[in-house]
């Protein structure tokens, strides 16, 4: 992915933190994901007082592409932090997140760790989850 599509992404992500709700945690984290059609999807963490209801911003991106029929992504930017502060460091996605992307992501899938557009961190989904369960064999 170029480096004008990855900011792109990074800057959609950061908006989303705007749209967190995060009561609890005060954890904003926001997530735009591309679709292998150049559509963007993106999700915002949504918290429940019980926390097990609980949605991360990407599991968000990532069923919402899902439910309108999208299947094939090129990569994810996330980008998180304090909901009263611009984001100081990466924020990774949880190994649940990373789980749901082996299951809709080839190994090469890219994962974007923004802090803004200029200062991210780039990982591929083999190097977040190299032994990732998945039932078939494509990876």
């Amino acid at each position: 992915m170029d480096k004008d599509t990855q900011r792109l992404l990074v800057r959609k992500a950061l908006e989303m933190r705007g749209r967190a709700y995060c009561p609890y945690s005060h954890f904003a984290v926001g997530a735009a994901l591309l679709g292998k059609d150049g559509t963007i999807y993106t999700g915002c963490n949504i918290e429940n007082g019980t926390l097990t209801p609980t949605v991360c911003a990407e599991r968000t991106a990532f069923f919402k592409a899902i439910s309108e029929g999208q299947r094939e992504f090129e990569g994810i930017a996330i980008c998180g932090g304090h909901e009263d502060r611009e984001p100081d460091r990466i924020c990774a996605p949880c190994g649940v997140c990373r789980q749901v992307m082996m299951e809709f992501c080839h190994k090469d899938f890219e994962i974007i760790l923004g802090i803004s557009e200029e200062n991210m961190v780039v990982e591929t989904l083999e190097t977040m989850l190299p032994y990732g369960f998945r039932l078939d064999e494509q990876m």
